[in-house]
Formats: C-alpha cells, sequence, structure tokens
C-alpha cells in the first residue's frame, strides 16, 4: 500500500537470503498505468510463474438505497476492473510457462450476502464470475487458475468493516498468505480449482 511498506518487504525478502524483489508502485484503479506496466514486465522477464490478485476495496457499508455513485465506482475500478484488464495481461506470461498459475482471493462471506454488504459483494461476485469463466477457457492449456475464499482475517479492511471486534480469533493475513503461496507447488486437477475455501 505504500513505498515504505514495498521497501521493508524487499529488505526482508534480501535479509531472507532468498534473492530480491522487483519493487512496483501502482495504484490498481489507474487502469493506464496498468496496461504500461505489464509490457515492462514481459519485456523483463519473458514469462510468469505465478500470480496472486488479492487487493480489495470495501467501500461504505450502507444500504442498496445509499450507496453512492463515486463510491460504487472506486469499488468497481479496484475489485474488478483492475483485475480483468492484469488477468487480460498477464494471460500469455503464464501460457508462457507452460504451466503458470492464476490465484485470485475473493471473500468468504459471500454465500451470505449480509445487509449492508450489497455494493461490496456484488463485486465479489462479479470477481468469481470472471475467474470463473477465465478457468474454464483456458482448462486444456496447462495453466492452473484457483480461486480462494479465505477465512475472516485481521486485514485493515476487516477492521473497517468492524471496528470493535477482537482480532484474537481472525486468521493472520501472514498464515494466509504462506497457504496462497503453497498452492503454487500443488498440481491442479484440470489445470483448474473451482472454488477452494481457505479455512
Amino acid at each position: 500500500r505504500t513505498q515504505g511498506g514495498l521497501e521493508a518487504l524487499d529488505d526482508a525478502i534480501r535479509a531472507s537470503g532468498r534473492g530480491g524483489a522487483t519493487l512496483v508502485p501502482a495504484d490498481l484503479s489507474d487502469h493506464d498505468a496498468l496496461d504500461e506496466l505489464l509490457p515492462a514486465i514481459a519485456a523483463r522477464f519473458g514469462r510468469l510463474d505465478g500470480a496472486i490478485l488479492a487487493a480489495g476495496a470495501l467501500g461504505s457499508l450502507a444500504p442498496v438505497s445509499h450507496i453512492m455513485t463515486q463510491e460504487w465506482k472506486r469499488m468497481w475500478d479496484v475489485n474488478v476492473t483492475a483485475n480483468l484488464r492484469l488477468i487480460r495481461a498477464l494471460d500469455p506470461l503464464l501460457r508462457a510457462t507452460g504451466g503458470g498459475h492464476l490465484i485470485a482471493v475473493s471473500d468468504g462471506a459471500l454465500g451470505e450476502v449480509p445487509a449492508y454488504w450489497g455494493g461490496y459483494l456484488a463485486t465479489k461476485a462479479a470477481l468469481e464470475t470472471i475467474v470463473t469463466a477465465y478457468a474454464r477457457e483456458v482448462a486444456r492449456t496447462g495453466l492452473a487458475v484457483t480461486l480462494v475464499r479465505p477465512p475472516p482475517m485481521a486485514t485493515a479492511l476487516r477492521q473497517d468493516a468492524f471496528p470493535a471486534e477482537t482480532t484474537a480469533r481472525l486468521a493472520r493475513p501472514d498464515a494466509v498468505a504462506a497457504r496462497l503461496l503453497a498452492l503454487f507447488a500443488e498440481p491442479p486437477p484440470e489445470g483448474r480449482r473451482l472454488p477452494a475455501a481457505l479455512g
């Protein structure tokens, strides 16, 4: 989310002795910048072994009749349109590996759709539709697609939604991230997994 956060992550990677990282600060709602970024990745690396699409914008938890247009647009820009454009741009790089893997993170609350969550969960339903269709379209290519609904996590987004909630029983984001990374090492059945619960 911040330049400082990226630099701290790079420091941690280098301190682990497992290589380095290329830092790319970017706003996922700036779709034109995304379109410029991906060719640069292609030119530098030529392929992509895996990708995790995990960004999310919550917006206000409000009655459907009170959702403001600008807020609606922001949620769709980040949660849906940015992911669609990333899939479109990453597809040839993932195919170039002969066995790339794309993981998209949805939301475990999607099956319930509680009151006041209509805006945010509408974007997650759209994301799941897009990722499911994409998985079926690439099923015979060797490219794996995983759609994940993680458990409730102690994230800033969750705290915005439930400010009074104690985080002791929530999953730690770093633990969930480790499990997402572990999915890259698992052979997918028929090139795809739809959907996967990560509870």
